[in-house]
C-alpha cells in the first residue's frame, strides 16, 4: 500500500464524511434523510477501518445503529391533499 492508496482512502473519507454531515443537516426535512445519514455513518465506518483507525470505524458503526433505530422509530409523513 503506497502513496496512491493513501490518497484514494483520504478522498473516499472526505466524500463519506461530507455526505454524512450533509444528511445530518437535512434530517429535519424528511425521515429519508435519517436513513441516508445511517448510510453515511456506515460509509464513514468503512473509511475508519480502511484508514486503519479502528476506533473511528467502531464509533461510526455504533452511530449507524443509532441512526437506523431512529429511522425505525420515526413516523412517515402524513399524506397531504
Amino acid at each position: 500500500m503506497g502513496y496512491t492508496w493513501t490518497v484514494l482512502v483520504t478522498i473516499y473519507g472526505v466524500c463519506a464524511l461530507t455526505f454524512m454531515m450533509a444528511m445530518y443537516g437535512l434530517e429535519a426535512r424528511h425521515r429519508g434523510f435519517v436513513l441516508a445519514f445511517a448510510l453515511g455513518c456506515a460509509l464513514s465506518s468503512a473509511y475508519g477501518f480502511w484508514a486503519r483507525t479502528w476506533p473511528f470505524g467502531v464509533v461510526e458503526l455504533v452511530w449507524t445503529g443509532v441512526a437506523l433505530a431512529r429511522f425505525r422509530r420515526s413516523r412517515p409523513a402524513a399524506a397531504t391533499g
